[in-house]
């Protein structure tokens, strides 16, 4: 059995977890497990005003456009642990639930922030020490050498105890064309310690879904330990369109009405190109639309600028994406300097 130093294992329902911050939101200080008359808690109700688990809940229904698949489950797990936190208090049978989960899909569709919103609440009521999040990939378990995984995973370990490990990727653990490939070490070890310290660890495993089934296909014993499987689907056009939204206000910026309809074409011909990656690729439009936005007010230097000026993206700003002369069907005769991209 592999042992990981510096860690006990304690009962999640018996660990007061100390003050914690996850993404910017602080868990609670102490999670008792009597109400103020000092009697266990007998109602849902008085189990999330306890937790202030509902206000992560809430967090995410704000925070994130659609996964109304992903939103649910995870009310379900929550509904789960607050159930099992009752029968506990009145001395019925409870057993420490399984927690390690999958995260499937393609990039940018929000597998991240979920997690950090699961180790909120898992902290919140009292089912991880600390609630931290240690996100990680292959290349931070796995060493070049032999002898060099063991210790570089089980320090990874280490770090994670008391939260979630959250493993990007998890199907580039296992190579099984590679002979010499130590990976497999490091999915023996992972394996000890969900299981022997489950009460003190959730693993996340993310990943896109058809690598993440063959990846289960092929280590059964990995399948057999994770208990939630997510799938998270692709945006919409006008779930895309939102988050544009919503990612321009949180930067204190705006879309003129030109500009709004110049930005949904714009997603219309993204969301066909290659290498597509949902909100971190309507980020990084909008970061681009903000530099042409500078550079354009940048030429004019003698312009007295306004507070629209400064806050409004244009139409300019979006329509010279090289998507849209790509787009435009190719002269028979050579391009002019003037027409390239």
């Amino acid at each position: 059995m592999y042992a990981i130093p510096g860690t006990t294992r304690t009962n999640p329902v018996e660990a007061a977890p100390a003050l914690a911050v996850v993404s910017g939101t602080p868990a609670a200080a102490a999670h008792g497990h009597t109400s103020a008359a000092g009697q266990p808690p007998r109602t849902v109700a008085a189990v999330l005003a306890d937790s202030q688990v509902e206000a992560v809940l809430d967090e995410l229904d704000h925070d994130l456009v659609g996964l109304k698949p992903v939103k649910q489950r995870i009310r379900d797990i929550a509904a789960l642990l607050v159930i099992d936190k009752l029968r506990l208090g009145m001395g019925l049978q409870s057993h420490n639930p399984s927690l390690h989960m999958c995260f499937s899909g393609n990039p940018g569709t929000g597998k991240t922030t979920v997690a950090l919103r699961m180790a909120q609440i898992l902290h919140r009521l009292g089912y991880v020490r600390k609630g931290h999040v240690v996100s990680v990939t292959r290349d931070d378990l796995v060493g070049q050498y032999i002898g060099h995984t063991a210790p570089k995973t089980k320090e990874v370990l280490k770090k994670a105890m008391g939260g979630v490990l959250f493993i990007d990727e998890a199907y580039y653990l296992y190579r099984p064309e590679n002979e010499r490939d130590y990976g497999q070490e490091a999915i023996e070890i992972l394996l000890q310690v969900m299981e022997n310290h489950r009460d003190d660890l959730v693993v996340i495993l993310a990943g896109y879904k058809d690598r993440m089934d063959t990846f289960f296909q092929s280590n059964p014993g990995m399948s057999s330990r994770i208990a939630h499987h997510l799938d998270f689907p692709d945006y919409a056009p006008d779930e895309l369109l939102h988050i544009g939204h919503m990612m321009l206000e949180q930067q204190g910026y705006r879309f003129s009405n030109e500009a709004r309809s110049a930005f949904e074409q714009y997603l219309q011909l993204r969301v066909q190109q290659p290498h597509f990656a949902n909100a971190r690729s309507v980020r990084n439009a909008l970061d681009r639309a903000r530099l042409r936005q500078a550079s354009r007010l940048f030429a004019d230097r003698n312009r007295e600028l306004n507070e629209d000026d400064l806050c409004t993206i244009q139409a300019p700003d979006i329509l010279a994406s090289r998507l849209f002369n790509e787009s435009i069907p190719c002269p028979t005769s050579a391009p002019t300097a003037a027409s390239r991209p």
